[in-house]
This record gives structure tokens, sequence and C-alpha cells, in this order.
């Protein structure tokens, strides 16, 4: 029928019969007023541009008159209704109306399941990426509806529902006991770590308390947010704790603390279930790896900060806030975030020996600045100019840690790869480490930091551990496989006294920092000297070379760390462990020490070793010219650790494995030959 042909497709055909046209006039009907989108939903548009229904879409990039967009006009207002209405005219063919193809900038956003998604021009590709550029309003995730109809599932143990309620159930009752908890991490912990932002976590937190229970209770629950809450919880009840505490209420500090952990483990694993990635998430999983080093539990934490550098990356973390075009504001946040992932994720790998989960290949990340924009506005944040070095914001341990865990990086890429590298890179890569320590500035140094703005900027403290235990651990580990290796030409010594002087001064640290407060204690806790034990390298120092001149003071150092961990009502059982391990090294220094080693020959005069020539052994290593080789047992024990610790792929065993330490150490105090150490 005539009717059903659409004014704007007209064929000659068509325009044979304009008497038939003319007569029946333009066409009738309902005309639509949504936006193109709004249209094809069957949804009512308020007619803005773009409409708001589009900004909660994520889609106000396609949001356009329907009525253009069709192509559909009044015939007696369009050229065409006046070539039907004159049908000998010589007019154009009509043409449809097409809208130009719209190709979304980088950064541009997509509703996916109640988080956001980017569809750049980079090779990166699509990444997902929550709340990336917009914190407008967002639909329900799927699946997800605020009916009556949800009350069953959200009792129902097969319902994803069960799992918000279950933690929900994990929060105190009363509210004023997470207001306590809360208030006393943001006081004592928070400023000190840059792990979250207080303005916008209280706004949360409040949102949270104010929701309206009932039928849209869980449906309103943010697991995302929620894994915050549950990590800074706690600490929070590790904080709390009275004055005088005993071992009653201190055990029950720690079991509530670790259900509180085990409740922000399983949020962050939940979460990405029902909604995408968000900052949330990334500062939980931070967090979390956090709790884990102070804990001790290293290898864990390797997971941990691998989770919160995939969830840093899916939203786009990796990629400079600045080619996103956010605000600076946002950006200088996401990078003093993304620092501090980078430098925990490369420590903890090559405390581990294990892969590391950022690649530099693959980033195009800038350092954070010398600013601190976090209680500023959107536009005067904008305006505001990095300050100098000599003034320093807590954003300058951001970029100071990032530089050093470029060092690192290259580090373990070098020296505990599949290769093994030469001596030469060794040394190549110290002087990296000592080029970055020079470089610090003045109340960051290593030997002598001016320290007059402490009391005005108290996290000055904190910060100058973090970076001195890092440094200290990263040149440890660089140097240990050569720490027992020996030479004729002596030209392994740079490694034995870069140890022993990272040792010394990572233990002097800790010596000054133990019977703190708890608070006190909590904030030292986070330093990489959690990674590592430097008593455990100076315990084999003094093993190795019993009667060096250091052996003595070295012995009263760790006789002096040993006590005070003795005293120490949190130490746990990997602490235990440590303090057995070091205690045994302790042991067989001081008998070393006291009688002569009984792998002499009998016969020997008893006089100080060193007096005597020396020789070289199969293996390079120093040793008495009249000191027989020793017979090669079955099970290699005489040579087998020391071997073992030349090899760069080498890590310390689990300090629980104690009679794995104990063969270890007991192999090194009989291959105890003289050499450069014990001269």
């Amino acid at each position: 029928m005539v009717e059903n042909i659409p004014d704007l497709e007209m064929s000659d055909s068509v325009a044979a019969r304009p008497r038939k046209l003319a007569s029946k006039g333009s066409r009738r009907g309902r005309k639509p007023t949504s936006c193109t989108q709004c249209h094809l939903r069957k949804q009512k548009c308020d007619r803005n541009q773009p409409c708001n229904r589009c900004l909660q879409r994520g889609v106000a990039h396609l949001c356009g008159d329907s009525t253009a967009a069709n192509g559909m006009t009044k015939a007696s207002e369009t050229p065409q209704a006046v070539a039907v209405s004159q049908p000998y005219a010589s007019s154009p063919r009509p043409r449809r109306a097409i809208q130009p193809p719209m190709s979304p900038r980088l950064g541009s956003l997509f509703a996916n399941r109640g988080s956001r998604a980017f569809y750049g021009s980079s090779y990166f590709g699509h990444q997902v990426a929550a709340r990336i550029l917009s914190e407008e309003g967002q639909d329900l995730p799927s699946g997800i509806s605020r009916g009556r109809d949800t009350l069953q599932s959200f009792r129902d143990e097969s319902s994803s529902f069960a799992q918000v309620w279950d933690l929900l159930g994990l929060l105190p009752r009363q509210k004023s006991t997470v207001d306590r908890l809360v208030n006393i991490f943001l006081a004592e912990v928070n400023w000190s770590l840059d792990a979250v932002h207080e303005a916008t976590f209280r706004s949360s937190y409040d949102e949270f308390w104010g929701r309206r229970f009932g039928f849209d209770d869980l449906a309103n629950v943010d697991l995302r947010w929620l894994g915050l809450l549950f990590i800074i919880l706690a600490f929070g009840v590790l904080l709390d704790t009275p004055p005088r505490l005993t071992l009653d209420v201190q055990r029950e500090r720690e079991e509530a603390s670790l259900r509180f952990y085990w409740a922000a483990r399983r949020a962050i694993v939940i979460a990405p279930s029902f909604y995408g990635e968000s900052t949330d998430i990334v500062r939980a999983g931070l967090l979390v790896t956090r709790y884990l080093l102070h804990t001790r539990r290293v290898s864990e934490s390797w997971l941990t900060i691998g989770f919160a550098s995939r969830m840093g990356q899916a939203q786009g973390m990796h990629v400079d806030g600045e080619r996103w075009r956010m605000s600076r504001k946002a950006t200088e946040q996401r990078r003093r975030l993304w620092s501090h992932i980078y430098a925990i994720d490369r420590m903890i790998s090559l405390a581990l020996g294990r892969p590391y989960a950022i690649h530099d290949e693959f980033c195009l990340t800038h350092e954070a600045e010398n600013v601190w924009l976090d209680d500023m506005g959107e536009e005067e944040a904008a305006c505001v100019a990095p300050q100098p070095l000599n003034m320093p914001t807590p954003s300058v341990l951001s970029f100071l840690l990032y530089r050093l865990a470029k060092v690192i990086g290259k580090i373990q890429e070098k020296c505990f790869g599949l290769e093994r590298a030469s001596y030469e890179a060794v040394l190549q890569l110290d002087a990296d480490l000592v080029m970055w320590s020079e470089q610090l500035p003045p109340y960051f140094r290593l030997d002598n930091p001016d320290i007059a703005g402490d009391a005005t900027l108290p996290f000055l403290p904190f910060h100058r551990l973090y970076l001195h235990t890092s440094f200290h651990f990263a040149r440890i580990i660089l140097h240990r496989p050569f720490l027992l290796r020996e030479s004729i030409t002596d030209r392994f010594r740079s490694s034995h006294e870069a140890c022993m002087a990272s040792a010394l001064a990572d233990l002097k640290i800790r010596l000054g920092t133990m019977n703190s407060p708890t608070a006190d204690n909590l904030r030292w806790a986070f330093g990489a000297h959690n990674l590592f034990n430097s008593a455990m390298i100076l315990g084999i120092i003094a093993v190795k070379a019993p009667h060096s001149a250091q052996a003595g003071a070295i012995l009263e150092d760790l006789e002096a760390y040993c006590e005070n961990l003795h005293r120490d009502p949190w130490l746990n059982e990997f602490g235990m462990a440590e303090l057995k391990v070091i205690e045994l090294c302790i042991a067989k220094a001081r008998d070393a020490r006291g009688t002569l080693p009984s792998s002499y020959p009998s016969g020997s005069p008893a006089e100080p070793p060193g007096s005597r020539g020396n020789a070289a052994d199969g293996r390079g290593r120093l040793r008495p010219p009249d000191w027989e080789s020793p017979t090669v047992s079955s099970d290699m024990s005489s040579i087998y650790w020391p071997t073992v610790w030349e090899d760069g792929q080498f890590s310390f065993p689990g300090a629980a494995d104690f009679s794995t330490w104990e063969q270890m150490i007991s192999d090194i105090a009989e291959d105890s030959y003289v050499g450069p150490m014990g001269q």
C-alpha cells in the first residue's frame, strides 16, 4: 500500500503518482519525542542534550534527536514534499539523513554491569575501567532489582546475596564500635601510609550506615568498599588496646583482627562478581598486603599484591591519568596509589625469588609530583604548582620509592633470573643503588639525616624508615649470594662489607623502634625490614667468621635483639621461628669463639686462626696449608650449603623450617675457613 512507503525513500513509480500521495498528505500518528537511545528502548526521555538516561547508561555521546536520526520531518516543510506536490518539476532524488559515525575518544565510558569500560585507540585495546572519568549515576548490576521478589534471594543459601548477608553479619552490632575502630585507624596509621582519602572514605561510610534497611538493603551494599572497611577494622582492633595488655586481651585482639582480615579477603574476592573494579578494591588489596607483611606472612602477600596490581591495571592505572584526560587531583591520587603497588610488588617478588606482576614495557606512567591536592577542590588543585624538594609533602615517599623499585626490578631481572649474572653486573647495580641514596633530600639521608622538620611534619620519620629499610633490603639481597664466597684476590670484599653495613644499619633501626607504643610499632612494621631479617644475616656472618673483629659486637646486638623479642607480647609464630634461628646462630658462634673448631687436625697448636699462612682449596677459598681437604660424604652435607648459597636463585628457607636452618648453619660453621671476613 502507498501508506507503507517511507517518505524519504520514494522510487520513480511513486513520484509518478502525485495526486494520490498529495491527497493523503503527511503521515499521521504518534510523533517521536525521545532521543535515539530512549526511542529504541521505549523509555521516557527528558529531551535534554544529552538526556539523563543516556548519562546514567554512560552513552552520552550517542544521545541525539530521534527525528533527525530517522530522517522524519513534516512533508509540508521539506524539499521532498515540494517535489511530491510538483511531480513534473525537476528535482534531485532525496536521500536518507544519515548521522556521521562517532568514534569514541580515549576514555569514553560504556555501561557494563554497573561498572564502566573504555574503548580507546591505544594498543591496549579493551580494558575494564570502573568509574574512571565519571561518577554519575549507574544502573543496577545485571540481575539485581529492588522489588519484593528479591527478599527470598537475600536469605537463600544458593543465592549470591547470601555472601553479602554473611559478610554483613561479621560487622560489630553496635555502630559506635565500628566508629571507634575506624577513627583510631584514620588518626594513627592512615596519614603515614596514604592508605585512603579520608573525606571520600567517610562519605561512603555515612552512605553505608544511612542506607534504607529493607528489601533493597543488600542491593545497595558495595562489596568493594566493604572489603576496605573490613581491613581497616582489622588494623583498628590491633590499635585499640589498653595500656596494660594481658595475655587474654592480646589473644582476643588477635582473633578479632584475623576475623576482620578474612572478611576483607572474602569481600574483595567476591566483589568483581557483583560489580566491576574500583579504587576501593585496589586500596583494600594493598592494605591486605600490608597486613600480611605486618604479620610476616610474606609468601601469602605475594598473592594479594598480585591481585591488587591486576585490579589497578583493570582500571587503567598503568596508564597515566593525563592520557585519560582526568582531573589533576584524580591523576595525582592514582599516581601515588600505583607507585605504592609497584614498589611493594617488586620488593616482595625479590624477597621470595618469584616473578613480579607489573612489567614496565606495558606501562605508561609518570611519577607523582611534590604536591598534596587531596584537601583541595578540583579548580584549586588544577592551578597549584609543585613545591620544591626542600619543602616535602607526603607525595615525596611515592616517587622516591618508585625510583628505588625501578632499580630493584633490574636487580631481579639481571641477577636472579634464568641466567647467572657476572660480578661486574652486580657491582654496577650496587652503584645504581648508591646513586639513588645520594640523590635523597637531606631529611631522608642515610647518614645523619636532617630531623629538624620531624616535629612539624610527623610523617617524615616513618617515611625515612620506609626508604632506609627498603634500600638496605635491596642491597643485602643483591650481595647475599657472595656473602660466603671467598677468593685469593679478595674480589668479593665489597659484597661482604655491603651486606654487613646494611644489616647492621637495619638492625640498629629495629632495636631503636622496639618496645614502642602499639601505634608506633604498627607504623614501623610496614617497613621493608619485615620482608627479611637482618638479624639472620648477621647471625650467619658471626657463624662464618666467629673470630673476626666485628663478631663480638654483632653477637651482643643479636642477644639484645632476642631479649626484646622475648618481651614482645605481639610476637606470633613466625617471629618465634625467626627468634629460634637467631638463637641457634648465636649458640654456634659462641661455641666457636670459646673452643677451637673440632675440624682442625688433632695436635694443632692452640693459636688463633689466621696466624698461619693460607692456601687456596679447590673452590678458590682460603684454608690453612696443613689442613687436609675434607672427605666428601655420600650426602655431600659438608659442601652442600656453601655451594647452594652461591646460586643466584637461592633464597632463605622458611623460618618455620627449623631443621633446614639447623643443617645449613651447622654446615656453614664446619665450612668456616679463615678468609677475608675473618681477618
